[in-house]
């Protein structure tokens, strides 16, 4: 007869899943405060990040420009319009979904926002105030991710 007390069960692999998704991570009431807070940052991150996204797709439709200047610009313009239209909405729905990707996707896409606007700001026009911001989210999302984790 087995000492653990299980009586020869086997063993439940679905219990010992663990999601990658921060809702469904196991947690006790008093480790809740910080991947909760992580969680409503991420869905506010999404919010932004889906009108940061359509205003994209905006300009690639003609709605905030006239019809045909999207054509007109540039390839490396177009490019990264278009580049910023797809990840900006893969990521915003990672970030609403609260999983780990969604978090990687957001780095990614501001990376590459502060990173074009740093080296070609010609085609992704940022101010002061525009980056200061992105850095500042950065910096909220790896302190508050990093707590989240600590509680665990």
């Amino acid at each position: 007869m087995p000492r653990n007390g299980n009586h020869g069960a086997p063993h439940d692999a679905a219990r010992d899943y663990l999601s990658d998704r921060i809702e469904e991570r196991p947690s006790t009431p008093a480790a809740m405060r910080w991947s909760f807070i992580l969680t409503w940052f991420m869905r506010v991150l999404a919010i932004l990040w889906i009108m940061k996204g359509l205003s994209s797709w905006a300009v690639i439709l003609g709605i905030w420009t006239p019809v045909g200047q999207f054509e007109a610009r540039s390839m490396g313009y177009q490019t990264t319009i278009i580049y910023f239209a797809l990840i900006d909405l893969v990521a915003a729905i990672g970030l609403w979904m609260a999983s780990t990707w969604g978090g990687i996707m957001w780095l990614l896409a501001v990376m590459s926002h502060l990173i074009l606007a740093a080296f070609f700001p010609t085609i992704v026009a940022s101010g002061f105030l525009t980056i200061l911001f992105f850095l500042t989210l950065i910096a909220i999302y790896i302190a508050v991710s990093w707590l989240a984790a600590q509680e665990e």
